[in-house]
């Protein structure tokens, strides 16, 4: 028997991959480690971080929090949801699986974070399956009871070497122990260079719920394809918590890929975006506490995640507690 995890399952350990000099991040590099701080900070009080990065100096400001462990690994980038590994239990067993990455469809370096896992693990002496299938943690969502959410935009898209969705489905089911795959065919983000990954856009909140992204504004230019995609969300059987994207936000004349959906649970927590406007941050929040009532809320300021097309979720990476045999 397999099962999948949800993401509000209780964590043993959230990963964390720091931005460095060898990044796209370094034009604005301390900008975005005071942003990480903050994260930081939001999170360390309610379970432990472990934070990756090539050199152990790029650990030092960070020594200061509490509930953190550091590994020493080389990285291309941060976004550590679309490399790092994703667990599932197995005939009583906890597995750990390695799925191949190659940068959101060959758009970027991928050789070093393709390779964090193997020398992850060997560090911490647990096992780990590779599976030799493209496939980025970002881009597919379960509810822990045999359903995953996902886009075909992403997941067919032929530069993830994906065409034939029966046989993507058939496969996936397999390893993930599913009983349905919810494909969305509608739905973007402009400045999510992932090809509509559905962290951007649809997440499971609970079991039976799907909090995902809306537009009220009819002049905003993703209102039609949101709106296509709450109609494909009505049809699924599942509550819908509708989480409106905020006014456009703009970076060097270049507008930034704001969503609320790219939340991370934690222990008794979710820690949400915010980008600094105040109606829509606050109802993202009150729509969420509508029904995530046995957690805090913790808002962490996300604008400077957006500059490289990412935010909060697409920077963590979940590993879960088991409690049977490990």
């Amino acid at each position: 028997m397999i099962k999948t995890f949800a993401e509000w399952d209780e964590q043993e350990i959230l990963l964390l991959s720091l931005p460095h000099e060898n990044t796209d991040w370094s034009p604005y590099l301390g900008e975005i480690l005071d942003a990480y701080e903050n994260l930081i900070r939001a999170i360390s009080p309610y379970q432990k971080i472990l934070l990756i990065a090539p050199k152990k100096r790029d650990f030092d400001r960070f020594r200061k929090f509490c509930n953190l462990k550091f590994a020493q690994v080389p990285t291309n980038d941060t976004w550590i949801r679309d490399y790092g590994a994703i667990d599932i239990v197995k005939n009583n067993q906890k597995i750990s699986l390695d799925f191949k990455f190659n940068a959101w469809g060959g758009k970027f370096e991928a050789n070093l974070d393709n390779c964090v896992n193997l020398k992850l693990f060997e560090k911490l002496k647990r096992p780990l399956k590779q599976v030799n299938l493209e496939l980025e943690g970002g881009s597919i969502d379960f509810n822990g009871r045999g359903v995953m959410l996902t886009t075909t935009q992403c997941l067919l898209n032929p530069n993830r070497f994906h065409t034939d969705k029966n046989a993507l489905e058939i496969k996936l089911k397999e390893i993930f122990g599913l009983e349905r795959i919810i494909w969305l065919n509608h739905g973007f983000i402009l400045g999510d260079d992932t090809d509509s990954h559905v962290d951007t856009l649809a997440r499971f909140v609970d079991e039976n719920t799907i909090a995902y992204a809306a537009c009220d504004d009819k002049n905003d230019l993703h209102y039609s394809e949101l709106k296509s995609m709450e109609n494909e969300l009505k049809k699924t059987g599942f509550n819908l918590i509708p989480l409106f994207i905020p006014r456009a936000i703009f970076y060097q004349n270049r507008r930034l890929g704001a969503t609320y959906c790219n939340f991370i649970f934690v222990n008794n927590a979710l820690i949400l975006p915010s980008y600094g406007d105040e109606k829509y941050d606050e109802m993202a929040k009150f729509n969420l506490k509508s029904v995530i009532k046995n957690r805090d809320i913790i808002q962490v300021r996300s604008e400077i995640f957006l500059r490289q097309n990412g935010s909060l979720h697409c920077s963590s990476q979940n590993v879960f507690k088991f409690k049977g045999k490990k």
